[in-house]
């Protein structure tokens, strides 16, 4: 969920977001069919890195790219 992605990137980073909670903007989707499933299954598809050691590593080529 997006509060996941958020609270996994508030703990890469060691700071806070600043969160302004809204309804629906324009754009906004209700839901969505996003899964790997079918990859996993046509092409033998498997993450390597879990969603917290990807966003980790995002972080600190982030980090490196803005100095």
């Amino acid at each position: 969920t997006l509060k996941r992605f958020i609270k996994i990137l508030e703990d890469c980073i060691g700071k806070k977001a600043k969160k302004i909670h809204m309804g629906m903007q324009p754009g906004d989707v209700l839901e969505t069919f996003a899964d790997i499933d079918s990859l996993k299954e046509k092409i033998n598809f498997l993450p390597s890195k879990s969603i917290e050691e990807g966003l980790k590593e995002f972080v600190c080529w982030y980090k490196e790219e803005i100095k």
